[in-house]
């Protein structure tokens, strides 16, 4: 046979014996979220192989492995318990001032005057210790003190 003989011959006059139109993807199906789910589930179960579940269902085992590790990454949905739940909140009558917080025995700073109201100078206790700035003290002095509490503190 020579190359023209593989050509592709028309005559007019012959009547088109078959005339196919293509339409859609194919074989291409959609599948619903409760089928995956479904499909999945058996594929996991005990003795059964990937391939044999695809087989059984026309679908290449490349597919049900994806759609397995998508379940795998998908986030679980929240359980009505572990929900957020909110409580309405209801306030009567008037509400009171809130006391200051107190500091406790170990943290409590405070000053008072030395020896019995005289001016004489001031007294720190700080956790226990006490000490007693004269009034004759610099300012420099007492600022340096109350720093020295302060970082040991």
């Amino acid at each position: 046979m020579t190359i023209s003989e593989h050509t592709l011959k028309t005559n007019a006059d012959e009547p088109v014996r078959r005339f196919e139109v293509f339409t859609g993807a194919g074989r291409r199906r959609d599948w619903s979220d409760d089928d995956k789910a479904r499909i999945v589930a058996e594929s996991y179960e005990p003795g059964a192989t990937v391939s044999e579940v695809a087989r059984r269902h026309a679908m290449s085992p490349q597919q049900l492995f994806g759609w397995r590790r998508l379940l795998r990454r998908a986030p679980e949905p929240l359980s009505p318990l572990s929900a957020p739940m909110f409580v309405p909140a209801v306030i009567e009558g008037a509400v009171a001032e809130p006391k200051p917080a107190r500091q406790s025995a170990k943290r409590r700073r405070r000053t008072r005057r030395a020896s019995g109201g005289s001016s004489d100078g001031i007294e720190f206790e700080i956790d226990g210790v006490v000490v007693r700035v004269g009034s004759g003290a610099s300012p420099k002095a007492i600022a340096a003190v109350i720093g020295a509490l302060k970082g040991g503190s």
